[in-house]
């Protein structure tokens, strides 16, 4: 793999965390405002990392960047998507615990260093899970709402939010995992229950703590036909290798990672209704997963709203009202 590095620093310590910021064809702005909320924090020098993974911009930020100096790894390779130019920070991750920050997004500096104290202070702590905002702006929760559980309890019992920027977590619970090449939809779906499932100990928070940009240029909000294909195609593939993990853990890890892919099945049933708006590719789409052992979604109550979909979408006709009424829903809103 070709890359080149513009910027090291060289540390005597262990940096508590290590930052991993991917970059590809963004504002160079919007990057830059992310490396300032990450130097905002209460952090030394010492105690932290930011390595920014360029996957082949067409233009380098490296000017923008210059001013940084030692604080930020910068490394450029070739486009090879988003989990590649993760992987190679993964590997020359230094920190205790990894964070993982996409270059368009910004951390929000107080409850963000809530989560740092837990870090700190709680030597046991392997994942700390927070919440994200789609607003830069502060939102006040108390420190008693924090739970603490284990990975495999925390899988089985909740409605996890898949994205890997909502965890802060211990290099060490993450071992080899390492995501996917060519997944460009869905990445952290697959590669974050299999990390829960590592961990003993799982700090949950409801701290809003990292700052999801919503913007025109986002993967998520491309609606072209081989954006969508392409979407649903990853999509499939991460439910797949997923149930064929699940198949071979032992009981209650099982139990857990099932609860998950009945979930991404839901959201991949979904997903299909609001991109296609097609009875036939919805036919097509139960017929395949069906071949699976996916569908009909299996008869759990997970969640109020997993009953009433799996109830609805397990006949034609209710397929069929959702086919008219999903889309109508979403307009409203």
């Amino acid at each position: 793999m070709h890359h080149q590095q513009i910027h090291t620093s060289v540390q005597a310590a262990q940096p508590l965390v290590t930052f991993i910021v991917t970059y590809y064809n963004l504002p160079v702005q919007m990057l830059c405002e992310c490396v300032d909320s990450i130097l905002a924090l209460s952090l030394s020098e010492s105690e932290r990392e930011i390595i920014i993974i360029d996957d082949g911009s067409e233009v380098s930020p490296m000017n923008a960047l210059m001013k940084y100096g030692d604080d930020i790894v910068y490394i450029r390779q070739h486009h090879q998507g988003v989990s590649v130019a993760r992987n190679t920070a993964l590997h020359m991750a230094k920190g205790a615990f990894i964070q993982i920050v996409d270059g368009d997004d910004v951390l929000i500096k107080e409850p963000y260093e809530q989560c740092l104290d837990i870090a700190r202070s709680h030597p046991d702590a392997e994942i700390i899970v927070f919440d994200f905002s789609t607003t830069p702006t502060m939102a006040t929760v108390s420190k008693d709402d924090v739970k603490l559980l284990s990975g495999v309890a925390y899988l089985s019992n909740h409605n996890i939010q898949g994205s890997i920027w909502c965890k802060l977590f211990r290099q060490s619970v993450r071992s080899q995992l390492e995501f996917t090449p060519g997944i460009c939809y869905g990445e952290d779906e697959e590669f974050t229950p299999q990390l829960i499932l590592r961990a003993e100990v799982v700090y949950l928070t409801p701290y809003k703590a990292y700052y999801y940009r919503q913007h025109k240029d986002s993967a998520i909000q491309q609606h072209d036909e081989s954006s969508k294909e392409k979407r649903l195609n990853d999509n499939l593939q991460v439910i797949r290798h997923l149930q064929l993990l699940a198949d071979r853990m032992p009981y209650n890890d099982r139990l857990a990672m099932n609860r998950r892919v009945a979930q991404l099945t839901m959201d991949y049933i979904y997903n299909v209704i609001m991109l296609y708006h097609s009875p036939k590719v919805l036919n097509t789409t139960v017929n395949t997963l069906r071949q699976y052992g996916l569908f009909p979604l299996p008869d759990h109550d997970y969640t109020t709203k997993y009953t009433w979909f799996r109830r609805i979408t397990s006949t034609s006709i209710g397929r069929t009202l959702l086919l008219h009424t999903l889309p109508l829903i979403n307009k409203e809103r």
